[in-house]
């Protein structure tokens, strides 16, 4: 037939060990070129999941025991000091127990204990009229706009205020201690009631500075002339204001027959008062 395929016959094997002319396949073994094949991850087993545990456990349970251990010990006593007395500075305020003056004696301040025990004495023969402590609305109300010192005084930090008032004949004197919470707040006051002394309208003058203190931070006024009110003999007045720490110290003095006024007992006065301070 035209379309007979043919099937071709399969080569058989060399007989006798004749060599065969066809091509064997390679053997496994032949020399082929190398395939890059990539390493497989290596399989995580638990093992080392578990040992870590295990350590974190242990160091837990014998951290546990030991301070078990040390809680049921009796404590042990330190070696005794080659040096029994320690040197300590001397306390600037005697010890009276166990009070919080006593705990911080050596940082007590003289200004915080009772701010009457510091007010100056008067001299001999002079009449006490008023001394104790002012609360802060009947401080405020001895100005002339009441309102806003109150609230001056609100915002920088009032703490308290101690006044003695006294008189000796014609001369009439008070003394103010005025304490706030921190310095920033004594030194707005000091500054604020020191910047309109000049003013004609009070001393008329630039005052003197007080011996030994900052200028800026205390002065002494002398009024240029007498002070005259409606229905009041004139006076002749003087003032003292300065800072020491966180207390501001004011002192107003009058002579109300209007002597002159001698500016060196004023300044002797306001002295007085900042060293008890």
């Amino acid at each position: 037939m035209e379309h007979e395929q043919t099937i071709p016959e399969l080569r058989k094997a060399p007989e006798n060990g004749a060599e065969s002319d066809t091509p064997e396949f390679p053997p496994v073994n032949a020399e082929t070129p190398d395939v890059a094949v990539p390493p497989r991850p290596r399989r995580r087993g638990r093992t080392a999941l578990l040992i870590a545990s295990a350590l974190v456990l242990g160091t837990l349970a014998g951290t546990a025991t030991g301070y078990a251990v040390q809680y049921h010990r009796a404590p042990t006593p330190l070696p005794p000091l080659a040096q029994q007395k320690l040197p300590a500075p001397k306390a600037l305020a005697p010890d009276d127990g166990t009070t919080h003056k006593s705990v911080n004696a050596n940082r007590w301040h003289a200004t915080d204990g009772d701010l009457n025990e510091l007010l100056v004495e008067p001299p001999a023969g002079a009449k006490v009229k008023d001394k104790g402590f002012d609360p802060l609305d009947s401080f405020a109300a001895g100005y002339e706009e009441p309102a806003k010192m109150f609230r001056n005084l609100v915002d920088t930090h009032f703490r308290r205020a101690a006044t003695k008032h006294w008189e000796q004949g014609d001369i009439e004197v008070e003394v103010q201690l005025v304490q706030f919470k921190d310095f920033s707040g004594a030194d707005d006051f000091q500054g604020g009631q020191a910047s309109y002394l000049p003013e004609e309208k009070y001393a008329g003058n630039e005052g003197v500075p007080i011996p030994g203190v900052n200028p800026q931070a205390g002065r002494v006024w002398v009024y240029s002339k007498p002070s005259e009110l409606a229905g009041y003999l004139p006076i002749r007045e003087a003032r003292a204001v300065a800072r020491r720490g966180d207390t501001v110290v004011l002192v107003f003095y009058g002579d109300r027959r209007a002597r002159p006024i001698a500016e060196g007992d004023v300044i002797d006065l306001a002295k007085r008062q900042l060293e008890r301070l």
